[in-house]
């Protein structure tokens, strides 16, 4: 039987289960803030990080794991399985994705790159399915073929909760921000074929919330998904009152609330919030 290793980055939010998981291995994204650099979920806390951006210097970074350190992991790998799969957060997000197949390249173990085109818990349901899909049997290339395609069914909605944060991370264009934070528009983040591009622009965050639950009621009655993700920066108490809200208007949905992390909270801030599902999955 093939032994398969799975490997995703430190942006994923990994539950009791996927931490526990044998067969799993997390790459950590670094976190720069000023001269000092940070392993994403080993020597940070989103906690900490938030902390420490209200003294930096100068604008927060963060970068993508190294070459080597991808192939370091896969190397180590190689002695223990026969084949590995990389699913990781979006390419037009990140460079994690590029570094993962110049990786590949370099070592004698099989390596498939998967980019989620998402990213948290989002990519996390992905890397669950593929986890079930494969140890039912199923060949590794009708794996990747149905992950390829579930991924396609994702909506992803976001309140920035600083949309400073985000252009000065260069993840927004200027106009953006300038109508963002000059103008009272809260605008509504989607993220289309892994890349944030505005959906629309609502007057308040209430605005905002409420037409982002029109979304979600349009897609739920032509879709019928069973889950949808909270996503939250650092207040779980914003996110435990629209998961109240959510579970009286959808009750026969499955709510998984998820902290964003430390890596996503660079660029978006602690106040973010945002509502994430699969139409594809059933």
């Amino acid at each position: 039987m093939v032994k398969t290793a799975w490997v995703t980055d430190s942006t994923a939010y990994l539950d009791e289960d996927l931490r526990n998981h044998p067969d799993l291995y997390k790459i950590p994204l670094t976190i720069l803030l000023d001269d000092e650099e940070f392993l994403d979920g080993e020597d940070l806390t989103a906690e900490q990080l938030f902390e420490r951006l209200k003294g930096l210097k100068n604008p927060p970074k963060t970068s993508q794991p190294s070459v080597g350190a991808f192939q370091t992991l896969y190397e180590q790998l190689s002695n223990d399985y026969d084949q590995i799969v990389a699913v990781l957060l979006s390419s037009k997000l990140s460079g994690t994705v590029s570094s993962s197949e110049q990786a590949a390249k370099l070592v004698s173990i099989p390596v498939t790159t998967i980019d989620s085109k998402i990213l948290t818990y989002p990519l996390t349901a992905l890397l669950k399915k593929g986890m079930d899909l494969l140890d039912e049997g199923n060949s590794l290339e009708f794996v990747i073929e149905q992950l390829e395609s579930l991924r396609e069914t994702n909506e992803t909605y976001v309140l920035i909760g600083s949309l400073e944060q985000l252009h000065r991370s260069g993840r927004m264009s200027g106009v953006q921000f300038f109508l963002g934070s000059m103008l009272n528009v809260k605008p509504i983040i989607r993220i289309e074929d892994g890349a944030l591009n505005v959906k629309e622009k609502a007057r308040s965050e209430k605005k905002a919330k409420e037409k982002i639950l029109d979304y979600l009621r349009t897609s739920y009655e032509k879709h019928h998904f069973k889950e949808v993700y909270i996503l939250y920066g650092l207040h779980e108490e914003q996110a435990a009152a629209w998961e109240d809200e959510l579970r009286n208007q959808f009750p026969e949905l499955e709510i998984i609330c998820c902290p964003l992390g430390a890596v996503i909270g660079v660029h978006a801030g602690e106040n973010t919030l945002g509502i994430s599902w699969h139409n594809g999955l059933k």
